[in-house]
């Protein structure tokens, strides 16, 4: 079985913890836990009510004992999907700018698929930043893009620095912001541009003004990005052999409280989300 390794983490509540509580006592538990706080009792019982159902689902789930992957009570946990979706997600078509990216059929990398490992994991060999959380933004384009470039700097310097997803939020245009976005707008401007560092440009869970990129430094660069068309396993295995890579994906369904395994849910022509490919390997 062919297996993607993706940067996407959900902190989640130890199993322990889980056996040992009412559903009750599980709730104020995970309230302190993910620091979750409600308006007035009203919103405490309706959240209350969505956190049960969510959490008999995920025992129903693991329960059945036929799935390639678990779920768990996360940060999520109180969330329909539907809000889950409409807080957390929202790709847009990107509006192409043919100076910089172009979409191939016929790859570089297209020679060495008899060459590739079987297994590579970028996080073993340093390429990959610690997981990032977008909070309350849904500009994971920005963190999509961002950690491709992290990978493929570090290849290319032998340093691994965090860079600016604030940068990208507050200075790319044409409606990426935190309803949603793309990463090839997003490259787009670092190719133009460059980009900052996170210390040096700092996270902020809002779009704000371009007018701090003026006075950051300069943390990295790119000189331009191909889009994959229609890509099939071979093609992102060879790819992902030679760096991270940003990806489209589809969230609907179990992805929000997926756990540890191999997953795979729900497979849609539909994209609503961004991540970065960090690896691959055969099980």
């Amino acid at each position: 079985m062919f297996i993607i390794l993706v940067t996407w983490a959900f902190q989640a509540m130890s199993r322990a913890m889980l056996q040992e509580a009412s559903i009750v006592e599980l709730h104020e538990k995970w309230m302190a836990q993910f620091g979750r706080t409600y308006v007035d009792s009203a919103e405490k019982e309706k959240r209350f009510k969505i956190f049960e159902e969510n959490y008999e689902y995920v025992e129903r789930f693991n329960n059945a004992g036929n799935n390639t992957y678990k779920l768990g009570i996360n940060a999520f946990s109180d969330l329909t999907d539907e809000e889950f979706q409409a807080s957390h997600t929202g790709s847009k078509m990107p509006i192409s700018n043919p100076r910089f990216s172009k979409t191939i059929t016929s790859f570089k990398y297209q020679n060495l698929t008899t060459e590739v490992s079987e297994n590579v994991d970028w996080r073993d060999q340093g390429g990959v930043t610690d997981v990032k959380n977008q909070g309350r933004c849904s500009c994971f384009w920005a963190f999509s893009a961002v950690a491709a470039v992290e990978g493929i700097v570090k290849i290319k310097t032998g340093e691994l620095q965090k860079l600016s997803e604030q940068q990208l939020l507050d200075c790319v245009q044409l409606g990426n912001d935190c309803s949603g976005g793309n990463m090839e707008s997003a490259y787009d401007y670092i190719v133009e541009n460059s980009i900052a560092s996170e210390s040096n440009y700092q996270y902020q869970e809002h779009k704000g003004p371009c007018d701090q990129a003026k006075a950051a430094k300069k943390a990295a660069e790119i000189i331009g990005s191909i889009k994959i068309a229609n890509a099939n396993e071979m093609q992102l295995k060879v790819f992902v052999a030679q760096q991270p890579i940003s990806v489209y994906i589809n969230t609907d369904g179990d992805f929000r409280q997926y756990t540890v395994g191999i997953y795979n849910g729900n497979c849609k022509d539909s994209i609503n989300h961004a991540v970065v490919i960090v690896g691959y390997g055969v099980s």
